[in-house]
């Protein structure tokens, strides 16, 4: 058994933030990654991290940074909390920077920023189109340099909690097959998105979302999780990856197969640089509508920005585009879709990352504290992850919580044994993979861009009779070391408590805010649904409750691009 003052569980930006503050407040901290940390999802961030630094635009400032985010939540994020991360975003982006993070540069040295969509000025902070990939080698040098310990290639099973209190962790060593606990009094999730509940979406195979499964069951509730983002841009073709908003910031734009730019219809101020849940949608319109190119997705042209700026600014985006769909977007445009790409919602924290369990943290994009509300704006992900990945860690360090009872531990850990062992055993069942299959078409169908009771009724239906159907799943390879099959199959139960999160919470919610758009509630309604809505399971019983809206300085209006 191991023993920790804080375990953090994800290897990306927010967990890498969150174990260099807890150990530089003076904490014996662990970290714990399912993969090697560089190959966490973080790594593929491409556009950029938003900071009101004023190279490009110098009239910009943190309060209109902070009302742009309020603006593109569409005023379901907390005002306290988007006030909090747009104040710390220049201070954290400069101690990147000081950190060695390779930002690309103006000519008189500074930070490079560019535009993106909803903003009104060019704030976001760039390392080309691979920012991620700066931003977590960075981060990783600051762990190494601490000589922070990293559990890679570990898998948590389960969360231990005893009397509202956080006693620690189980956890699989993917290496030998051995299940171990980790105690500790003070847990951090820094779990990132859960993509993969989708059959089509942005986000890695590691991205499953089986956590938001664990925290269900200790009781913690989830917040506003029918606000799923889908890009408006992911590569047409059945790989779905992410066409960066990076490449509209610099200036590209979408067109039908009548060769119109018909985001002037849509958003005639912004077009392109509208929020992303406008332009996801008007993408998908005009492929419903009849003008998609061969009725299935539409273009995203920069060949008019020339090859000398697609080299030096979208390399990476140049790549992508021929290595998977064959086309050098110098020459022609990029076939798009929208896809599943973001989770707005999550765990239900607070600015300082604390959950109604006691020692129980959440940051990043698994939690909603919630600065997102119903949209993400592009840029803000990334500022989300450092900030509140370094408040959560400075906060939680200063909290002292009794050591956990070993006696409860290690009848859990033994518990958990068990039940792997009886799972190994089982020689006929249903195929999780199968299952699985079936959870994403169900999710991609029917809580998709467009949603209506109907469908999200019958989605809730699936799931269930799939809930049933994968308490009697069996596992195929039976070996201890590196057992995928093993480790897919105990995430599924996560996975589809997280599909009945969506869409429940997507049916509960009879209105059209930001990326939730119902066709049977098509308005906004401010009167009785400016609320968060919190999804928890009792005994397998859907509860909801609702809480308020922290509104500081901006009362909602009309929103507009």
């Amino acid at each position: 058994m191991h023993h920790f003052d804080i375990v953090i569980v994800g290897g990306g930006m927010a967990g890498l933030r969150a174990a260099i503050a807890a150990h530089d407040a003076g904490k014996k901290v662990a970290l714990i990654s399912k993969v090697y940390a560089l190959r966490s999802h973080s790594i593929a961030a491409q556009g950029g991290i938003n900071a009101a630094l004023g190279n490009v635009d110098p009239d910009d400032t943190t309060e209109a940074h902070a009302f742009d985010t309020v603006k593109g939540s569409d005023w379901l994020g907390d005002q306290d909390a988007i006030e909090r991360m747009t104040a710390d975003a220049p201070q954290c982006v400069y101690e990147l920077e000081n950190w060695g993070c390779p930002f690309s540069r103006t000519e008189d040295g500074r930070i490079m920023q560019r535009p993106f969509g909803a903003e009104s000025y060019a704030r976001t902070c760039y390392a080309a189109d691979r920012t991620g990939h700066a931003i977590m080698n960075t981060l990783f040098e600051q762990v190494t340099k601490r000589e922070i310990p990293l559990f890679e290639e570990y898998l948590v099973t389960n969360l231990i909690h005893q009397n509202n209190h956080v006693q620690g962790l189980l956890v699989l060593n993917k290496s030998t097959g051995e299940i171990t606990a980790f105690e500790a009094p003070i847990v951090i999730f820094a779990t990132g998105g859960a993509g993969r509940v989708y059959s089509q979406t942005t986000n890695a195979l590691i991205n499953t979302g089986g956590f938001f499964g664990m925290t269900l069951d200790a009781g913690v509730g989830l917040k506003d999780m029918e606000m799923i983002q889908f890009h408006p841009t992911t590569l047409y073709g059945g790989t779905g990856i992410l066409i960066s908003e990076s490449v509209r910031g610099e200036g590209g734009i979408l067109l039908n197969s009548e060769g119109e730019r018909y985001m002037e219809k849509y958003a005639p101020e912004t077009k392109e640089l509208a929020a992303r849940d406008v332009v996801a949608r008007a993408n998908l319109t005009e492929i419903l509508e009849g003008r998609g190119i061969e009725g299935k997705y539409v273009h995203l042209d920069i060949r008019h920005l020339g090859a000398e700026k697609i080299k030096k600014r979208l390399p990476g985006i140049r790549a992508i585009a021929m290595n998977f769909a064959g086309i050098d977007p110098i020459e022609k445009p990029i076939p798009i879709i929208p896809g599943h790409h973001y989770t707005m919602g999550g765990i239900d924290s607070s600015i300082t990352g604390e959950t109604s369990l006691e020692g129980f943290y959440a940051v990043g994009e698994c939690a909603a504290v919630s600065v997102h509300g119903a949209n993400r704006l592009g840029g803000n992900s990334l500022l989300d992850v450092i900030v509140f990945g370094k408040i959560g860690g400075e906060e939680a360090a200063k909290k002292i919580l009794p050591k956990g009872d070993s006696s409860f531990i290690q009848k859990r850990l033994e518990e958990e044994k068990q039940h792997i062992e009886n799972l190994l055993k089982r020689e006929k069942g249903e195929n999780h993979y199968q299952v699985r299959e079936e959870l994403g078409e169900v999710m991609t169908r029917y809580a998709g861009v467009f949603r209506e009771k109907e469908g999200l009724e019958k989605a809730i239906q699936s799931i269930e009779d799939l809930q049933k159907r994968a308490k009697n799943i069996v596992v195929t390879h039976k070996g201890k070391i590196f057992n995928e099959d093993l480790e897919d199959a105990l995430e599924l139960d996560g996975m589809l408590k997280l599909g009945l999160a969506i869409a429940s919470s997507a049916l509960y919610r009879e209105e059209s805010r930001g990326a939730h758009s119902r066709k049977d509630f098509p308005n906004r309604d401010d009167e009785k649904w400016l609320k968060h809505t919190i999804f928890k399971l009792q005994k397998e019983k859907i509860i909801f409750e609702k809480k308020p809206v922290t509104i500081t300085k901006w009362a909602p209006v009309k929103r507009t691009y």
